[in-house]
């Protein structure tokens, strides 16, 4: 849909009363990181100084909608698309650029854009450099506009070799021997936080996206015509002629897995319909998986809140870590095979990890760059969580095996960026935090904690938060002073 333009007296009183915001505020801006990558650069003009708001502002949607029209070609590993985006100006402020992640520009020849344009008109007023793609508006756009963006282009995949995750992050997006992975793969508008576009360099561990929540509809065809893939991805899937439609709604991203080796087994938990996508002769860790997360859904459910999602996928991952991302996550291959037939193992504690992420990342974003603590301790504690659930005789076995064993060190509130290493890293921000918030359920008591998860859940459910959002929304279910626990585990003084 394309803004309206009206010059009335009375529709210009409507732009003065109907600018609302969604954002939510960051503490701080990114560091940068030396990172060579590929650029294409095109002029980047400005609209005029004088802004002329004549666009009418109507609140039409609730958050951004992303359409993808996909052709993937599995053998020659490429992928074409037509995205279109409609992007709702939900700022509060009236806008003169856009800013659009494009992930894939971060491999040399991997992303080619074909064509871009701004409410159906053509544009050349944008700049592309590495994973940024500014572009300027011809005219100011106000609050409570509607903007849509219109991408067609192509994705050569790149091959994901792994390296030693010490020293550099598991390769997920691209494709291997067996699998083809489609994570972070489109583009798509990043948050307006504080009058800043957020979007931060990657680095070597961790993750640097932040994402709004969003309404997608992907719809895949194949070239093959013969001896598809089986395909895992986020959201519902429904049969179309020649190809498949997915649909999920308020997620923060939508990744896809294809493979011909993918075996499948599902199960339900009320209307949540969970599968697990394995490899063959990895088949008890894909069913491990599957009750794991499946307990898991049940667990957390009550513990925090609903799952928000109708589908969810586990999908054996041929590479070396565990990935979430919205009704879909990833387990290492390790995992699997070192998998030994118990609970007590890492398939399953990682399992309830990545589940947990659909409560803390999927319903409660965060600046994964800056404060990853905010999901990731809680994601880890979840863990803690699903064992005293499920298996309470395995509590201490977990402690002394996921957390004590590493003898974690450090501040649980520091960015990515400042973790001296992958080990350092995971011990400060997931198990640091673990260890605070076992401390913290202690000194204020069950009913307080779980009360303040389910109101944390409550509150923040679809919106990005901060570590300030996480302590002022526990001040209101507690009275107990837990100022020398934050002053323990934390670098900074949070309110």
């Amino acid at each position: 849909m394309r803004n309206q333009h009206k010059t009335t007296l009375a529709l210009l009183l409507i732009l003065l009363v109907s600018a609302c915001s969604s954002a939510q505020p960051t503490e701080a801006p990114a560091p940068t990181a030396a990172h060579t990558v590929p650029s294409v650069t095109e002029t980047l003009a400005l609209p005029s100084e004088t802004p002329t708001p004549t666009n009418t502002p109507v609140p039409l949607l609730e958050r951004a909608q992303y359409k993808m029209d996909t052709l993937i070609d599995y053998d020659a590993h490429t992928v074409t698309v037509t995205e279109t985006i409609l992007y709702p100006n939900l700022t509060g402020n009236q806008l003169n650029t856009l800013v659009i992640a494009i992930v894939p520009n971060l491999w040399q020849d991997s992303f080619s854009l074909t064509s871009l344009s701004i409410d159906g008109a053509p544009t050349t007023t944008y700049s592309l450099a590495g994973q940024r793609l500014d572009i300027a508006l011809s005219s100011f756009v106000p609050a409570g506009s509607l903007i849509e963006i219109g991408i067609q282009y192509t994705l050569a995949l790149p091959f994901a070799e792994q390296e030693d995750p010490g020293v550099s992050r598991p390769r997920i997006y691209g494709y291997t021997s067996r699998q083809l992975n489609l994570t972070n793969w489109y583009p798509f508008v990043v948050p307006f936080i504080n009058g800043e576009w957020v979007l931060h360099e990657p680095w070597v561990y961790g993750e640097h996206l932040v994402y709004d929540a969003a309404d997608y509809e992907v719809n895949v065809k194949f070239v093959e015509t013969a001896f598809t893939p089986i395909v895992a991805a986020s959201g519902v899937a429904e049969p179309q002629a020649d190809s498949t439609r997915y649909t999920i709604t308020s997620a923060r991203t939508f990744a896809l897995a294809a493979s011909r080796e993918f075996q499948v087994s599902s199960t339900q938990v009320g209307d949540i319909n969970i599968s697990s996508y394995y490899f063959p002769f990895n088949e008890a860790g894909g069913q491990a998986a599957l009750q794991t997360t499946a307990e898991s859904v049940q667990v957390f459910g009550q513990k925090f809140g609903p799952y928000p999602h109708k589908s969810l996928a586990i999908v054996m991952g041929d590479f070396n870590d565990g990935m979430e991302y919205s009704a879909f996550f990833y387990l290492s291959k390790d995992f699997y095979n070192l998998y030994d037939g118990t609970p007590a193992n890492y398939l399953t504690f990682v399992a309830a990890h990545e589940t947990a992420h659909q409560w803390w990342f999927e319903q409660v974003a965060s600046d994964q760059a800056l404060q990853p603590w905010v999901d990731e301790s809680l994601s880890a504690y979840s863990e803690r969580v699903y064992y005293e659930s499920v298996h309470p005789d395995l509590v201490s076995w977990w402690w002394t095996y996921r957390i004590d064993f590493y003898d974690p060190q450090g501040f649980v509130d520091i960015p990515i960026y400042e973790g001296q290493g992958f080990r350092p890293y995971t011990n400060a921000t997931y198990f640091q935090g673990a260890k605070f918030l076992e401390k913290l359920r202690e000194r204020i008591g069950d009913e307080a904690f779980y009360a303040f998860l389910q109101d944390y859940l409550a509150q923040s459910r679809g919106k990005i938060v901060t570590a300030n959002d996480f302590f002022r929304i526990l001040s209101q279910h507690t009275s107990a002073d837990y100022s020398d626990l934050v002053r323990q585990y934390f670098q900074n003084i949070y309110q």
